[in-house]
């Protein structure tokens, strides 16, 4: 299962920016967050306000969901990430460190950064055959 992990961490450090989605339990919201992904914590960190509804969302849901996509119209090449986790306030300064050197510029601004701990991960790549799928959750990962 670790050789699955590789290969979904070898696509997530391709891009930058994943779609993210949350609840309240009564309403739903979509946004898009650059991102730094580090498979160790097999964690995204992004920024964001406490003002975004997605943020205000996760106050009362820490469950969310969300993609990261390779953006093709050619079938052969369609690769992308579906995953889901948990939306937590960032503590540790590693974690602080990669985002930044990602996103450099973004230091001057002090976001809120967050971490979004994944626990199911599922890989679609069609250059692998068409539709092959690659799944893993922190209960393949034992």
């Amino acid at each position: 299962m670790q050789n699955n992990l590789l290969k979904i961490d070898s696509f997530l450090q391709k891009h930058h920016v994943l779609s993210l989605c949350t609840t309240d339990g009564l309403d739903v919201s979509a946004c898009n967050l650059f991102y730094a992904f580090d498979s160790a914590y097999n964690s995204f960190v992004v920024a964001s306000s406490e003002e975004t509804t997605h943020i205000k969302n996760i106050f009362k849901n820490k469950k969310v969901a969300g993609t990261v996509v390779l953006e093709t119209k050619v079938v052969g090449k369609i690769e992308g990430v579906q995953f889901r986790g948990e939306f937590l306030q960032l503590q540790d300064e590693g974690l602080k460190k990669l985002y930044f050197r990602h996103f450099p510029y973004a230091f001057a601004m002090s976001p809120k950064l967050w971490q979004i701990k994944i626990n199911y991960f599922k890989l679609t790549d069609n250059r692998l055959g068409f539709g092959k799928k690659i799944i893993w959750t922190t209960n393949s990962a034992e």
